[in-house]
């Protein structure tokens, strides 16, 4: 079992643990430290601040899954809606097959849904060497409880050592559930991985600290290894017609699609411009848009330009537009040819949701703003005033 123990007899009662402990769990009795349990996380500054008279140890339990060599292949969940792939599929796939590839395995594809067996093969084409279907009535819609119960019993079944899910609300919702059920860990919204050969351990790297640094985790002692990839961070696999694989059909008993919840209604969202992790243009308003009715100038540039408009998370949590329009590390990510970001500061959290974009314009009415130091072309001055005049420019040209 993990802990932590005080040793009385080399505590000194100096205080350095009470201060070096971010959750307040530490307080002198007695000129003793005594360790809230009910708030201490076993984080370890206590011990590295009491490193000079050792008097406080944590112990964690070590535990590995049993016959950890015998988990192979790279896994992907190949979320479809309405019977389509998405595109955030062929991307974890790019993926799959080059580290796959650098471990001399195999990578299959997880499709659950109705009427979705004829999509087997755009899998395949896309790098899958094998793909697994469940296709069911019950599947038509994302119902998270038989959709983790599937996923998990065919992990446990076929062993893949690593599988990677998209960070989108679908994915997230089941992929959460498996690793619980599982017993295992999942790094969430990745933004870049590979593959140690040496041990055939996942380097899962993602935002941490609100975006101010990357960090790599790792899970060396448990399979499969589980991890959410953000959309649009990851280059698509490319078609290849000429690729072979297998399809398995795999059924499974009546209990499996058992659900305490059920879909009444689906509603789809209903926008005049493009969705925004596909659009090749986006254009992004930030706090200083003012108010939602100021959106309707950002809608008609993007009209234009045939793209799709974007938000900061202030313009969001202000209610001006929908979340699904956010732009962001609580948002979505997006890589357009073109991002133009109208009233954004650029603070790190926005700039982890756009900074791949190929070409980023930014329009601010202050020069020192951040978003100018990840911009290819940046204009200084008042929105209202200047992308009116762009629209009408573009409206001319194009």
């Amino acid at each position: 079992m993990s802990g932590i123990t005080v040793y009385k007899d080399k505590c000194v009662g100096c205080s350095l643990c009470v201060k070096g402990c971010p959750f307040t769990a530490i307080t002198l009795v007695d000129k003793k430290a005594v360790i809230d349990l009910d708030k201490c996380t076993l984080c370890g500054s206590c011990v590295e601040a009491c490193r000079k008279f050792g008097a406080i140890e944590i112990v964690r339990e070590t535990t590995k899954t049993p016959d950890i060599e015998k988990y192979k292949g790279i896994w992907i969940f190949a979320e479809q809606r309405k019977g389509v792939v998405q595109s955030v599929a062929y991307e974890l796939l790019g993926k799959a097959r080059e580290m796959a590839d650098k471990l001399n395995t195999e990578v299959a594809a997880v499709l659950l849904g109705h009427n979705v067996q004829d999509k087997a093969q755009d899998l395949i084409h896309r790098g899958a060497d094998k793909v697994y279907v469940v296709d069911n009535p019950k599947l038509e819609h994302l119902l998270d409880e038989p959709y983790a119960r599937i996923v998990s019993n065919l992990i446990r079944k076929h062993r893949p050592e690593i599988m990677l899910c998209p960070a989108t609300s679908a994915g997230r919702s089941v992929i959460s559930r498996v690793a619980v059920q599982l017993r295992v860990g999942l790094t969430a919204d990745c933004t870049e991985l590979d593959v140690d050969i040496t041990d055939r351990s996942l380097l899962q790297t993602r935002p941490a600290f609100g975006g101010n640094i990357m960090a790599t985790i790792l899970s060396k002692n448990h399979r499969p290894q589980l991890a959410t990839v953000r959309h649009k961070v990851m280059k698509e696999a490319t078609i290849d017609p000429s690729r072979k694989g297998t399809v398995e059909v795999v059924t499974f008993d009546p209990s499996f699609f058992l659900s305490r919840t059920k879909v009444l209604k689906v509603v789809d969202e209903v926008t005049a411009t493009v969705n925004i992790t596909e659009a090749d243009v986006i254009v992004s308003g930030g706090r200083a848009m003012g108010g939602a009715e100021n959106f309707k100038m950002l809608e008609d540039l993007a009209k234009v330009l045939n793209g799709s408009v974007g938000a900061s998370r202030a313009a969001i949590d202000e209610g001006w537009m929908p979340y699904s329009q956010q732009v962001g590390q609580t948002g979505k990510t997006v890589c357009p040819k073109i991002y133009i970001a109208c009233g954004i500061s650029g603070q790190i959290q926005h700039l982890v949701g756009m900074q791949s974009s190929d070409i980023i314009i930014a329009i601010n009415r202050d020069p020192s703003a951040p978003i100018f130091n990840v911009a290819n072309y940046g204009i200084v001055g008042d929105v209202f005033q200047i992308v009116p005049l762009l629209t009408k420019r573009f409206k001319e040209v194009l």
